[in-house]
């Protein structure tokens, strides 16, 4: 076993892994001794299989190395290094776009959605893909960012089964990691947009005044993946984040 620090990447809905790719190459810039490891959950058949993969990878890191484990979530991936830091432990969590809580009474919209938007979402799944993953996709960047191109950074959306989508959406709908929050005791860094349409920037907050020991970057016109085309700014963060805390 060496000593190596490591990061654990946990995606989001129906997006493929190399979504973090350009903030990797970024961070192997600034963090050369770190190594990067992923969980893959494309073929996920329920939201517990999604966990379970999760955690038999973070379990791999641990096992590869004594060094610090730091999990990096992006919305569903964040809820899943929730949940893995209330299970597990971390020694540091980067949550990207997340929440503790997607699914929010209607009085709640500055905090997440309503869940008839997810059953609808399920339902047209069925029938649609396509559509319903391009609905999605619109809204994880702000106009200024479409502007930019920024859009054109998503990897293909073709690695998620139907039935791991399906399991998604499921895990989005019930997961609630809001009682781990007090609990999570490791240094946090919440990176979100301000104008994040998907998780709303309420949660960010949320996030920041539940946990005990989290940073907020709030990123000035950023959308649902607010470290797409501000890489250099986000592994910068990140760095100064980790060394400083």
């Amino acid at each position: 076993m060496n000593s190596c620090s490591t990061i654990l990447w946990l995606t989001g809905w129906s997006i493929d892994d190399d979504v973090f790719n350009p903030l990797r190459d970024q961070l192997r810039s600034r963090l050369p001794e770190w190594r990067h490891s992923v969980a893959h959950y494309y073929d996920a058949k329920t939201p517990e299989q999604m966990h379970v993969i999760a955690k038999v990878a973070a379990h791999a890191c641990r096992q590869a190395s004594d060094g610090p484990l730091l999990i990096a979530g992006w919305s569903l991936g964040g809820l899943l290094a929730l949940r893995l830091a209330g299970e597990l432990g971390a020694e540091g969590l980067v949550l990207l776009g997340s929440t503790a809580r997607f699914i929010r009474p209607r009085g709640e919209t500055d905090l997440g959605w309503p869940d008839t938007y997810l059953r609808q979402m399920s339902s047209a799944l069925k029938h649609d893909r396509a559509a319903v993953e391009w609905h999605f996709h619109k809204n994880l960047f702000t106009l200024r960012e479409l502007e930019r191109g920024i859009d054109a950074m998503l990897p293909a959306a073709d690695r998620w089964s139907n039935q791991a989508l399906l399991a998604g959406l499921e895990l989005l709908r019930h997961e609630d990691c809001r009682p781990l929050l007090p609990g999570i005791a490791c240094p946090v860094l919440v990176v979100h947009g301000q104008d994040d349409i998907v998780c709303p920037f309420g949660a960010a907050k949320e996030l920041h005044k539940s946990l005990p020991s989290a940073s907020l970057l709030a990123v000035e016109d950023g959308g649902h993946a607010p470290f797409l085309g501000r890489e250099t700014e986000v592994a910068d963060a990140i760095r100064s984040w980790w060394y400083e805390r």
